[in-house]
């Protein structure tokens, strides 16, 4: 029993949680330097998805044509569904727009929903218990129990926020992934488009161009193009690209596009108004960023950058001191004799 106390105390003590932490963060640096190694992989297993989505877009058009307008949903197969259903937590949980929120994020289906409600009801009774563990039973660290109620309570505050927090970042990564991307898009959109080709055409051939720069634009055009062939209003799949990636510059867009087609107005005209203004806004927001940081590079600087400084250029400055000061042998002690013995 004392092993197992002593095993749990150096696996929980401060030292070898920041050993832990530091190695999650060198693999974390790791993963993302080779990141770049696995782009082919992760655009073929999105444009995979995006088939079955296109499959599942034609066997509801074939079913509603055979059996007079009844809908094919998407199964939920979560291995969370039984609990969620069980313990009603879409209903204790209600989140209206939890639906659009994992749609932004890439997270489309029923599935994700119930995944989604089921770690919002478990991470803050997860966390929690591991604050307990950690400062009451294991009681590592020394704090008043003011101290560890508070923390106690905090971790169970963030464990209800953590899934929103991780969908929020998830899905402001991948519209930014988009953004970029999308002025590009836009001018080969333009330039098939000017060519002959057809919108659907155009969208295939620039979502397989731009697939190594933007994985997540290219699934989204390829999307797009599913849902222009099997919706029953063009309208809803341009509407359904505004709404997932929820950027006003894409949304601007899809209008002129829904615009064009319904009063029937050139589509290039309106294509190249709209890739000349997100490449402005692209140009505008890049210009903000680098106005702003001067002000961000303030405090990097002050904590890390002039110690080094200092240490550069005075540390020579000690070293040469020192080494002086011990080269110097010690001055010889005259003593005055008294004017007695003098004379």
């Amino acid at each position: 029993m004392s092993s197992l106390t002593e095993i749990a105390q150096f696996i929980m003590s401060p030292s070898t949680l920041i050993a832990g932490a530091v190695s999650v963060l060198a693999a974390i640096s790791v993963m993302t330097l080779m990141k770049g190694m696995v782009v082919d992989e992760q655009l073929e297993k999105r444009m995979k998805a995006v088939g079955q989505r296109r499959e599942e877009l034609r066997r509801m058009s074939r079913q509603n044509v055979s059996s007079g307008g009844s809908s094919l949903r998407h199964q939920d197969t979560s291995p969370y569904k039984a609990l969620v259903e069980k313990l009603n937590l879409k209903t204790l949980l209600e989140d209206p727009k939890v639906a659009e929120k994992l749609a932004t994020a890439g997270f489309r289906g029923p599935k994700p929903i119930s995944t989604f409600y089921f770690f919002r009801f478990a991470s803050p009774f997860i966390l929690g218990a591991l604050a307990v563990l950690y400062l009451f039973v294991l009681n590592i660290v020394k704090l008043e129990m003011n101290m560890k109620l508070l923390i106690s309570v905090g971790a169970f505050v963030a464990g209800y926020y953590a899934p929103n927090i991780y969908i929020s970042n998830k899905a402001q990564k991948r519209r930014e992934s988009i953004v970029s991307a999308f002025p590009d898009a836009l001018d080969l959109l333009l330039i098939c488009v000017e060519a002959g080709m057809s919108i659907e055409m155009a969208l295939q051939k620039v979502s397989a161009e731009l697939g190594p720069s933007s994985i997540e634009l290219a699934e989204e055009l390829s999307l797009l193009v599913a849902e222009l062939s099997y919706l029953p209003e063009r309208r809803q799949a341009y509407e359904g690209l505004a709404k997932r990636t929820n950027h006003p510059g894409i949304k601007a867009v899809c209008t002129a596009m829904i615009q064009a087609e319904k009063y029937g107005t050139p589509l290039g005209t309106a294509l190249r108004v709209m890739a000349k203004e997100n490449r402005e806004l692209r140009l505008s927001a890049a210009e903000k960023k680098a106005a702003a940081l001067p002000a961000q590079l303030t405090v990097p600087m002050i904590i890390f950058f002039l110690p080094v400084l200092f240490l550069v250029i005075l540390g020579p400055v000690f070293i040469r001191i020192s080494d002086t000061q011990k080269a110097q042998p010690d001055a010889p002690v005259i003593s005055e004799k008294p004017a007695a013995e003098k004379q």
